[in-house]
């Protein structure tokens, strides 16, 4: 049920785009005159960053595909992928954005962590921003989908366990999901900062995948210039979506 999305709905609204810059995966979810909502492939800064200024960046895309500037409203991490807003002025960027600072946006992952998980949680502890900042306070809910027991000997275990878990992050702090599922000993797949080097390598030698499995794959909030209900569904991308359904299904 969390693999796939209708945007039927919004087929009238993307007759008005026009594309001219266009990037694979990178998909329009909806479309308003205020807001632009993408599909964020893994491996995509949202903005020209520092870090690689040679790097592809999913603003310049989406200004194309919008045919006007735009303000990101939010963040995903470079290596995530899934639903990212972008406003179509500096007032609707804004308020927006005043709504995720208020946590009245639902946002929900998917993501695949090492080892079993428990049912259900929720993981409050602090995060730091860079190891000068102050910590502030963090919390991330998740709920256990599934699990897999695949028979390889990864590190000093007969056999490699993983939990398919959905996660609703209640506050947005720096690389908040990765950095909580590590402080509880089940770091997420793919991840090269916080993960396991040894689970890395076996989903990447077995699977032939070595992207962070993380994606943002629904989105809730209040449109802050219409007032109306806004429910959104990202389909997975489909490396991610054919590893979960080869593992776990």
């Amino acid at each position: 049920m969390f693999f796939f999305s209708d945007h039927a709905k919004n087929a009238g609204m993307l007759n008005s785009v026009k594309k001219k810059t266009t990037m694979p995966g990178l998909d329009i979810l909806y479309r308003d005159e205020h807001f632009i909502v993408v599909n964020k492939p893994a491996g995509l800064f949202v903005h020209k960053s520092e870090l690689d200024r040679r790097a592809d960046y999913a603003l310049h895309y989406v200004r194309d595909m919008a045919g006007c500037y735009v303000w990101p409203v939010h963040r995903l991490d470079r290596p995530t992928s899934g639903i990212l807003v972008f406003a179509c002025s500096r007032d609707a960027a804004g308020a927006l954005s005043h709504e995720f600072s208020e946590r009245r946006v639902e946002k929900t992952y998917l993501a695949v962590v090492r080892g079993y998980t428990l049912a259900e949680g929720v993981i409050d502890h602090p995060i730091a921003s860079d190891k000068d900042s102050p910590s502030k306070h963090a919390v991330t809910a998740y709920t256990r989908l599934m699990t897999t027991e695949l028979p390889y000997p990864v590190g000093p275990y007969d056999s490699a366990r993983y939990s398919l878990v959905e996660v609703r992050p209640h506050t947005g702090r720096n690389h908040q999901i990765r950095r909580h599922f590590d402080h509880l000993f089940h770091p997420l797949i793919g991840d090269r900062v916080y993960g396991d080097g040894r689970h890395n390598r076996f989903i990447r030698e077995h699977f032939g995948i070595e992207r962070l499995l993380l994606a943002a794959t629904s989105l809730f909030f209040t449109h802050p210039m219409t007032g109306h209900a806004i429910c959104l569904n990202a389909p997975l991308a489909l490396d991610m979506d054919h590893l979960i359904r080869e593992m776990f299904v």
